[in-house]
């Protein structure tokens, strides 16, 4: 039974490891899905009566017009640069010695001829080193809608870019949190003044499979592996 048992976890954790390489990030997510002025607008706005003016269409002249408004868009311009690196070295080093020698009036007592001795010496090293080290650079541009005026006045923004290249599908998807000041005149924000956010950049597709470990491969270099 026990080992029923382990060949029964074995694969469930094979065929998870399958699952997640056979479900990609697909287009559409409802997530990142453009939100449209609507019903939530109307609710925040003012009921106008008797004028034909309307604050929810209203250009002022001496302001630009920069995302404020649920459904405004916005464009995000990604200038990410990470570069990180960490340097370890671990050494310890214990040693022991013990002896024990019970003589007595110069003569070392025995027990059933063998004497009463011993000597213990131990010495135990353990040593590790690591060195790493890992930069990433993401620059270019994506056009997001808002998607929630905050009570503060700040913007909770998201959206996603899909690019067919070659055989495969590129996506950038972005959310986050922006200030209204911080939007230049052209409608435009650095992704580094975003708050909170959540910038990723991967693809889809033959070419982005050969660049993958395979699942079995992963099991094994995995910390599930017991050797």
């Amino acid at each position: 039974m026990t080992f029923q048992r382990l060949i029964f976890a074995v694969t469930v954790m094979l065929l998870s490891a399958c699952a997640q390489q056979i479900l990609p990030p697909q287009p559409n997510d409802p997530y990142y899905a453009p939100v449209v002025a609507g019903y939530e607008v109307a609710q925040n706005m003012q009921v106008q009566t008797g004028a034909i003016y309307s604050l929810a269409n209203a250009s002022f002249l001496y302001s630009d017009r920069t995302a404020s408004r649920v459904g405004d868009l916005i464009t995000i311009n990604l200038n990410e640069s990470t570069n990180a690196t960490k340097n370890a070295d671990t050494e310890i080093k214990k040693s022991d010695a013990n002896s024990f020698d019970p003589t007595i009036s110069g003569r070392i007592p025995s027990w059933q001829g063998n004497p009463i001795s011993f000597d213990v010496d131990a010495d135990r090293k353990f040593k590790a080193e690591s060195d790493t080290a890992q930069a990433n650079s993401l620059n270019g541009t994506i056009t997001v809608t808002v998607a929630q005026v905050l009570p503060n006045g700040n913007l909770l923004i998201k959206g996603e870019k899909w690019l067919t290249l070659n055989q495969g599908n590129e996506f950038i998807r972005i959310s986050g949190i922006i200030r209204p000041e911080d939007i230049s005149t052209e409608n435009t924000i650095s992704s580094t003044l975003v708050a909170n956010a959540r910038i990723s950049y991967s693809g889809t597709g033959a070419l982005q499979q050969a660049n993958e470990m395979g699942w079995l491969s992963q099991f094994f270099n995995s910390g599930w592996f017991p050797f």
